[in-house]
């Protein structure tokens, strides 16, 4: 298996919130397969921002190293798939459009949402969060796919592109 393959099938690791006691990490792992069975089997739709930040802050948050992740999304916005296609440092993850073209292709996804952490906690977008959202964007406008958000998370509420405008 080569690196991008790799890149592809990031699951979360045993290192993941080692500071929280045993118990709080089996709870928040819980709702996390609550939340994603509930989306999985109804396919709601993950109607505003905030819902979507609550989401992702519980698959993010805490994470002493960057992780960029997106969710796959059929044509009426139905959650398919979350995936974590890039793992980083402290400071940043290299993302790339070419992996993230090809697996919204494979998931014949209509829609999709990237999300990623700041581990330093400042929810702000970085310059090169913004480039590279911009990119995506225009990368997967080529075969029709939407972009419906970025979301940043770190300390507080997280900080959503689709909210900032």
């Amino acid at each position: 298996m080569n690196a991008t393959q790799l890149a592809l099938t990031l699951e979360p690791d045993t290192e993941r919130r080692q500071d929280l006691p045993p118990a709080d990490r089996e709870l928040i792992e819980r709702a996390i397969r609550c939340l994603e069975e509930r989306y999985r089997v109804n396919l709601d739709v993950l109607t505003s921002p905030g819902a979507t930040r609550d989401y992702v802050k519980l698959r993010l948050d805490g994470l002493g190293y960057e992780v960029f992740a997106m969710i796959l999304l059929d044509n009426r916005h139905g959650v398919m798939r979350y995936v974590e296609l890039f793992r980083g440092t402290l400071d940043g993850a290299s993302v790339h459009p070419r992996e993230v073209v090809r697996l919204v292709m494979a998931h014949n996804a209509a829609a999709v949402i990237f999300a990623h952490n700041h581990p330093s906690g400042i929810t702000e977008p970085s310059q090169a969060d913004i480039r590279i959202t911009q990119r995506l964007k225009d990368a997967l406008a080529l075969i029709e796919v939407r972009v419906l958000d970025h979301l940043i998370v770190g300390e507080g509420e997280g900080l959503s592109f689709a909210e900032r405008g």
